[in-house]
């Protein structure tokens, strides 16, 4: 599979393993949609947004003695999210510039 997110996953190592494989868009031949892989990031980031909430759920209760794991997911899914973000403040840039474009 090439990898059409390019260095994100150098940014947050692993997070193009937890994409789900969509078997659409491995149908089409080399062609990457954006909607599809900004689909396919949105849900790694509420992945890891809920496996950090269950951390610090078990961590409240007792359950989870390792901190430091805890912490670990939490800002994985910290940096996921500014990523995220940073994404879309982007698009919406870029929107707003097509929409200033004189015709």
């Amino acid at each position: 599979m090439s990898n059409p997110i390019g260095k994100i996953n150098q940014l947050i190592p692993g997070l193009q393993n937890r994409i789900q494989p969509n078997p659409v868009a491995e149908e089409a031949v080399g062609k990457a949609d954006f909607t599809d892989v900004l689909g396919r990031m949105v849900n790694s980031v509420n992945s890891l947004q809920t496996e950090a909430a269950t951390a610090q759920e078990l961590l409240a209760t007792g359950e989870a003695a390792d901190l430091h794991e805890i912490m670990i997911a939490m800002e994985k899914a910290g940096v996921a999210m500014d990523l995220l973000l940073e994404v879309r403040n982007k698009l919406i840039d870029a929107y707003q510039s097509l929409i200033r474009m004189p015709m």
